[in-house]
Formats: C-alpha cells, structure tokens, sequence
C-alpha cells in the first residue's frame, strides 16, 4: 500500500491525506498507475458479474430478525439500479427487473451513510453514518467490491456530505467546499468554495466527454455551473431564497433547481444561463426531495414531503440549445403539451399562480416521507424509493395526464416481500 500524505496549507485546509491501495504490479517503481484504473478504462462489467450475487437463503435468514434502518438511497447514473445504506451495510438493487444483486452487512459497526455506484461496475464509493459508522464521517472510501477491499481513501478535516462519481472523476462534497479529483491517481484538479450546503447539493455530467459540475454558488439561491470543456464558470440567479435541491441532464445541457419554498421548480441552460421553462409543483410550502430529467429531457419528476411525485413534460427542444439558436425559448415546443392553468389568458392581471404550468401525472403516497424518484427504463415509467424500504413502479399517461397507476411494488428491505 502507498501512501501520500498532503501538508497543510491554505489551499488544501480541509484535506488531511490521501491514500492509493495497489496490487504488487502497479505499486513498483516503474508503474505509476493504481490498480482501480484498470477497471475504468474498459467498459464497465455487468454488476451481477461483478458483485456477489445476493445467496438464496440470505432472504430467509433476514426475515427473523429486525430490519436495518435506511440512512442513504441513490440511483446510478442511468437509474438502472440503486444503492441503500443501512445502519448495518450496504445493499445494491436492480430495478428492472427488480431484485436485490448484493448486500454487505459488517459484523461490527457497520453504518454506511453515503454509497455511490459508478454505473454498473464494482466501484462504490463509501462514507461512514448513522450511530456506529462503519469508516469516518471525514473519509471517503473506494471500494472495490471485485477485490473486497478498499483501493483508495481520501480523508478530510471535516464531514463529507455527499459523493458524485464519473468514470474519470471523483467529486467530494464538503458544508462548504467541493474538491474534484482524478479518479486514476486521486490528484486534486479543483476545489471550489459553495455558500452552506448540508445536504452536499452537486451534481455532474455522466456523458464521456468533459464534465459540466454545478453546485451552491456563495450567494444564496445562487448556482455555479463549471463548463470543464471551455474552462468556463457561469453563476445563474435561480432563486431569492436558498437552493433546496438540483438536477443535471445527462449531457450537462440542462438545470433543474428548486428553492427552500418548493413551490415552483426552474430549468435553465447552462451555457448561458437562461431560464427556459417554470413548472409549479404546487401552492403550498413544500421540501423537494427529488429532481429527476427523463434521458430525453423530455420531462422532469419531482417528489416532496407532501408525500406527492410529479412529472412534468417539458417545453425544450432537447436537439438545439438555446445559444446555439436566435429562437426565444418559448419557439422550442416539442408535440407534448404542458398542463396550464385554464385561467393563463388572464395572466396579464392575475397572479402569476394561474398562468403556472402544471404536473401532467402524479401519485399521492404517505406524507412527510422522503422519496427519491427516477426514470424508469420502461416507457412511460418513473421509479419510486422511500426511506420506509418501499418500491414502487409506477406508469403514467403522458398526453392525457391524471394520476398514475402502480404497476409494481415492494420493501426492499424484505426482498421476498410486496410492499403493504
């Protein structure tokens, strides 16, 4: 094992050390390349290939005893499966069809407050959590769950909040600071400075390419948006209050934030920062949990502590950016419609409220639980977690709207089991 420590100094004052793990080959002299690049050169493996396979009886000798309390659900990047942290371990689901692939439960400790999937290979990245954490909440650890051990650890002088992984990136995220590495030797590229951010607010492109990162600016209801390509930074002014939460396109084009209000949720270009669409989750004050684009752009999904997800159809033409065109954003309408309040013709002298436009699906589940949502691969669908272990498929009309209609349910924390 190689280890490199970092002396302290203004510009790397939350960073204690930095740790690379590697195999005989790659730790001689004569080769600078850890073992975990190797795995993200190629084409990421299968995950049931990768990951122990969940053993039959695994469900079984679960069922008896008391069931972990959830502390962390994420989707991958293409929300294909989905990653639980327990108080115990961490659990790794495929969604479609749903099954649990691989479980980790430690002997001791075991709390794992933050996991992250890099797409469908071996690679997690682990932060400790709840009351007996497995590793610290200062350390982001690198698991390769093909070697059973940890390749690389990044230690901090103050808590990580959230974790973001490409193929060529690492994103730590700090209450105050984001620090981006390169995944094949874990060298720092950049830090940036964000106004308060507990809930480790950031997001990043998945597409191969250069990286489009954006995050908390330092002023509240502010984003910085890091175009990596152009080594251009753009702030956008997407609220007066503080950012609750955000979403990225794929490709990086597109934003969608939503403010401490909940009341009203905002897509932007990241080029050059205009507002190209407003839809309105509702009238009431709400938490978003949730901001999920479809793989097309063509909707968004958004779930709340009213216990509500909604899926919005939006107005962008997702072929032609809006920098790229002398067109204003409102000529960029596909064939889909929006969902507008009847009363819009008077939105002259009238509250902007009725000239809003509204969710073209929904579904009402328990109110006051966090739900994370996604896209399902299935036409038409959007996939539902919730803290509670619930998992729910559900399938919408996208012309006709309304409420939409379960197709699949289950608790995850009970594999065998249908969600009641």
């Amino acid at each position: 094992m190689t280890t490199i420590s970092t002396p302290p100094s203004n510009t790397l004052d939350s960073i204690s050390s930095i740790t690379l793990s590697m195999d005989k080959q790659t730790s001689s002299p004569s080769s600078s390349k850890p073992h975990h690049q190797q795995s993200l050169d190629d084409p990421p493996p299968p995950l049931t290939k990768s990951l122990t396979p969940t053993s039959p009886d695994s469900h079984h000798s679960t069922a008896a005893i008391e069931l972990p309390n959830l502390l962390y659900l994420s989707f991958n990047q293409d929300s294909g499966c989905f990653a639980a942290g327990t108080d115990r371990g961490f659990r790794i689901f495929n969604c479609d069809p749903f099954r649990e692939i691989f479980r980790r439960d430690y002997d001791t400790g075991g709390g794992i407050g933050v996991v992250q999937m890099l797409f469908r290979c071996n690679i997690l990245a682990l932060v400790g959590g709840g009351p007996d954490p497995q590793y610290p909440l200062n350390k982001v650890m690198i698991w390769d769950d093909h070697q059973s051990r940890c390749i690389g650890e990044l230690s901090f002088r103050s808590e990580v909040k959230s974790v973001r992984l490409r193929r060529d990136r690492i994103v730590v995220i700090l209450a105050q600071k984001i620090y981006v590495y390169n995944f094949a030797d874990l060298k720092l590229l950049q830090q940036i400075d964000t106004f308060t951010n507990p809930k480790g607010l950031c997001e990043v492109s998945h597409l191969a390419g250069s990286m489009v990162l954006v995050c908390p600016g330092l002023r509240k209801g502010e984003i910085r948006v890091e175009h990596y390509s152009s080594k251009q930074t753009k702030f956008i002014n997407a609220h007066d209050s503080r950012i609750k939460c955000l979403a990225l396109t794929h490709d990086g084009r597109l934003l969608a934030t939503a403010s401490r209000k909940g009341t009203l949720v905002r897509i932007f270009n990241t080029l050059d920062g205009l507002l190209l669409q407003e839809v309105r989750r509702g009238s009431d004050k709400a938490d978003i949990y949730s901001l999920a684009f479809s793989a097309t752009a063509e909707r968004l999904a958004v779930s709340s502590d009213r216990g509500t997800v909604h899926v919005f159809n939006l107005k962008v033409d997702y072929g032609q950016s809006a920098i790229e065109s002398s067109q204003t954003p409102s000529e960029h309408i596909n064939t889909t419609p929006s969902v507008v309040s009847h009363l819009s013709f008077m939105k002259v002298v009238l509250p902007k409220y009725f000239s809003s436009e509204w969710s073209v699906a929904r579904i009402h589940l328990n109110e006051g639980l966090q739900y994370v949502v996604g896209f399902g691969h299935q036409k038409n669908t959007v996939v539902i977690l919730g803290m509670d272990g619930s998992f729910y498929r559900c399938e919408f009309n996208p012309v006709g709207g309304g409420e939409m209609s379960v197709v699949e349910t289950h608790n995850f924390l009970k594999p065998d089991e249908t969600f009641s």
